[in-house]
């Protein structure tokens, strides 16, 4: 692989510390707000976010032609399939260890890549990628007796994982011609409608307002991380290979790890630092060219 330009890297660091940092906010918000209120919330925020920003910036809605059946495709894996998946897997298991299977993602990745697409895996990117699982599998050994318990968790976590994956190739290979902004406004847009209906039958209306602390840290959420943190996401899958954006990933819950301990004064475990490490080693096999003789 090529070097990756300092562009690349420096949107790929800013988003795994936006999307990583975001995990800490996630039980602040929840500790109030039911999980699909909490969603709702957050895409509506979202969906204005980008309406402001695609038209402040002068960037067209429109959608090519013939790429509406990819686009709600794309929309389905990677945000509405994924917010209904992780809510079910909590319903389960407890969020932080659902958080863990959803970033099963890039093993997805590699697997669909090489099986279906015929993706070829040199031994470089191979070793970042087992390195990588080896990093997922030493966070998910400490919940192995919650999912042993609640197999319908393992399952809607691994099938969240997934979905972003195959969310993942459709955006990759598929010609955007023309879309900006529009792209990451337009999926969250088509996610929305039937968020905000689960919403409603599920959680009912809202029976009292928020305390601030959680009022601005879903709104954060939304602004910042699902609209800017899922545009940055889509501009990485289209200027680096699938496998390798989809190892980017991982270094997210190792951020949110981090922010735990950091923000909510969690502990860290000795697996949690393994998989830290393991996670550095991987980035680094899969971002930084081989020496060359």
């Amino acid at each position: 692989m090529d070097r990756v330009s300092p562009k690349v890297l420096a949107l790929l660091g800013t988003l795994t510390l936006v999307w990583g940092t975001n995990w800490p906010l996630f039980k602040i918000a929840l500790d109030e707000l039911p999980v699909l209120t909490f969603r709702a919330i957050v895409l509506v925020t979202a969906t204005l976010m980008l309406l402001v920003v695609v038209l402040a910036r002068g960037e067209s809605f429109a959608v090519p032609r013939g790429k509406w059946p990819a686009l709600i495709a794309a929309s389905t894996m990677n945000l509405l399939v994924w917010n209904i998946a992780t809510s079910l897997a909590v319903l389960y298991i407890p969020s932080g260890h659902a958080s863990v299977l959803a970033y099963t993602m890039p093993l997805w990745v590699a697997l669909l890549g090489f099986a279906v697409f015929g993706q070829r895996l040199t031994g470089r990117l191979l070793a970042a990628i087992l390195i990588g699982a080896a990093a997922v599998v030493a966070l998910m050994v400490p919940n192995f007796t919650s999912y042993a318990h609640a197999p319908a968790g393992l399952f809607w976590g691994l099938f969240a994982g997934f979905c972003w994956a195959v969310g993942t190739f459709i955006v990759k290979r598929t010609s955007w011609h023309g879309m900006g902004l529009s792209l990451t406004f337009w999926q969250i847009a088509i996610t929305l409608p039937p968020i905000l209906l689960g919403a409603l039958v599920i959680d009912g209306l809202p029976t009292h307002w928020p305390s601030t602390q959680v009022l601005v840290a879903t709104i954060y959420t939304g602004a910042v991380p699902m609209a800017l943190g899922t545009a940055a996401w889509f501009a990485l899958v289209k200027l680096l290979p699938a496998q390798v954006a989809g190892l980017s990933a991982i270094a997210i819950p190792i951020v949110a790890i981090v922010s735990g301990v950091l923000i909510l004064n969690e502990p860290l475990s000795a697996l949690q630092a393994i998989a830290i490490a393991s996670t550095v080693v991987s980035l680094s096999l899969a971002l930084m060219p081989g020496w060359r003789r």
